[in-house]
């Protein structure tokens, strides 16, 4: 699948954000290795700390249904649905990519400029903790 097909997808998933408090919506389009593609949404919550992010979201139902092996994730956010600046995953999300992905895991961004931004990884999360120090 292409960047710029997985990030439609994403921003087809922003619509279905539940973002009553922060206004911020977020989509993410997770792509498997065998080319399914999962979407996701942020889901926000009074209470904040219980607010999930889209790209936990679209990884976590991927996880449900036996998926391990992720090739890219392409995401956008923005107020009330229009995509108003580059969306990078937050640190949580970035760790949680981490636990499923090596260093070399795609993740594609947009400002909504059209342009689609490309970073591994390894780029985004420098000197990661991986699980694997725990199975040595």
């Amino acid at each position: 699948m292409k960047p710029d097909e997985l990030m439609q997808l994403a921003k087809e998933a922003m619509g279905h954000a539940y973002a009553p408090y922060s206004g911020f919506q977020v989509g993410a389009a997770l792509l498997c290795a065998d080319g399914t593609v999962y979407q996701g949404c942020n889901i926000e919550n009074a209470a904040y700390s219980p607010t999930n992010c889209g790209e936990r979201t679209a990884f976590f139902k991927a996880v449900y249904d036996g998926h391990r092996d992720f090739t890219a994730i392409a995401i956008c956010g923005g107020m009330k649905g229009v995509i108003t600046g580059l969306c990078t995953p937050c640190g949580v999300c970035r760790q949680v990519m981490r636990e499923f992905c090596g260093s070399d895991f795609t993740i594609y961004m947009t400002d909504g400029s059209g342009a689609i931004q490309t970073r591994t990884l390894a780029e985004l999360l420098p000197m990661s903790f991986s699980g694997e120090e725990h199975l040595l």
